[in-house]
């Protein structure tokens, strides 16, 4: 299984994610130019060689108009009347101090010396939906957008459709984006993973007041996410490099064992005493060894129905298995052990499916590593109809299984036995 892992020690920033992965692709001078040419207005893009604490990676460099985001340009400037929020960036590479004051000798009203124009969400949508790019890159990109839109509405309490993005840096986060939804589809990658996110610590000074790290909408994106401070103060991780990673990455935790065939390094802009960059690991992960969730609950006050149908829904909805084993309880009572088996991807899912369908007040999590037999279905003819017959092998040894509903339905309209039919698939 092809697998990229994302090494977020020093936080995740829309510009790194790209250059980590620039580094992993073939022609990262052509995909430079292609994303040049897809129709973002007036962007370039360029990739060089940058060194962190004597590691060499790659620094990415976006400029709008010939101009390059800085901290006047914030990704974010959202105010619903326009006004400058800088709580978040853009094309950050963990630029920002945010030890600085604002006080740029000019007020925020749009009196800028140059002419800054700020676009809607919906904007933004128009934008990507006509870019020469294909539909997954268009999509994936305002799946990332989207996340990003609600989070930065979520923060400053309006809809969506007021939220108002600052042209140069917009056109930034854009193109960050959109680069790393082209070459995640070219790496033709089967899975994404993350570490925990590095989140910086200590506070951000900002129009609105001081406000803390992680900024309220990377805050919001990374519910769910595991993340942590630590003693490097500053913002490390920005909301669009927290959209991307919750966005594709399908688990977050330690990597997994592979056979890594490339590393990639995107350099942030800043100098700090850890080196500033993100690293992505590509290479094989096997399909027989990975970790599943197992969410417990007991329960004592719950008919046997009630308890199939939980089973049976969880199951429909895509747990690998849901089990049931009697207990003892406190005070004498009998009880039932709730057990599901899920991919970490469902959980959250299968947390919310077993709070609304049984009777428990608490569940129980358990991380387990599980070791499967590669699988194939496979189908034959009988003179009743087609049989499918799942066939297992690995770990030197090989075994079938007829597929019960298909011999149960033949033996039922025919009128035979389960082993008739079984004797006629043998044949």
């Amino acid at each position: 299984m092809k697998t990229l892992y994302f090494e977020c020690n020093m936080g995740a920033a829309g510009d790194m994610i790209m250059a980590a992965l620039l580094e992993l692709h073939n022609e990262p001078q052509a995909l430079c130019d292609r994303l040049n040419n897809i129709g973002i207005p007036n962007v370039n893009v360029t990739a060089s060689p940058s060194v962190k604490n004597g590691i060499t990676g790659t620094h990415v460099k976006v400029t709008v108009n010939g101009q390059e985001e800085d901290e006047d340009m914030h990704e974010h400037n959202h105010g619903h009347e326009h006004s400058h929020s800088h709580e978040s960036h853009s094309h950050e590479g963990h630029t920002h101090e945010h030890e600085h004051s604002h006080t740029h000798g000019h007020t925020h009203e749009h009196s800028h010396s140059h002419n800054h124009t700020h676009g809607s969400y919906h904007d933004i949508e128009h934008l990507i939906g006509h870019l020469n790019v294909s539909s997954e890159v268009k999509k994936n990109a305002l799946g990332i957008y989207t996340l990003i839109a609600e989070a930065e509405s979520h923060a400053h309490g309006v809809p969506v459709e007021q939220i108002h993005f600052h042209e140069v840096g917009e056109m930034d986060a854009v193109t960050d984006i959109i680069g790393v939804c082209m070459l995640v589809e070219e790496l033709a990658l089967d899975r994404i993973i993350s570490s925990p996110v590095h989140v910086g610590s200590g506070q951000v000074k900002c129009a609105h007041g001081i406000l803390p790290v992680p900024a309220p909408a990377t805050a919001f994106i990374l519910k769910d996410v595991p993340m942590y401070g630590g003693d490097i103060r500053g913002e490390l991780c920005t909301p669009t490099g927290a959209a991307i990673l919750k966005y594709f990455a399908k688990d977050f935790g330690p990597m997994p064992v592979m056979n890594v065939s490339k590393i990639g390094y995107g350099m942030g802009k800043k100098d700090f005493v850890n080196a500033n960059c993100i690293r992505a690991f590509i290479g094989e992960t096997s399909n027989d060894n990975d970790e599943i969730v197992e969410l417990i609950c007991n329960l004592d006050d719950m008919t046997p129905e009630a308890i199939a149908f939980a089973q049976q829904l969880l199951m429909d909805e895509g747990a690998l298995d849901v089990y049931t084993f009697p207990i003892g309880m406190k005070k004498g009572r009998t009880g039932i052990l709730f057990t599901c088996m899920c991919k970490h991807d469902l959980k959250n899912k299968m947390l919310d499916l077993i709070f609304k369908h049984t009777t428990t007040l608490g569940i129980r999590e358990n991380i387990s590593r599980r070791y499967v037999l590669s699988r194939k279905v496979d189908e034959v003819q009988t003179q009743y109809g087609p049989v499918k017959i799942k066939t297992a092998h690995g770990y030197g040894t090989s075994k079938s299984k007829l597929e019960y509903d298909d011999i149960a339905k033949i033996a039922e309209d025919n009128k035979i036995s389960l082993v008739e039919v079984i004797n006629e698939v043998k044949k």
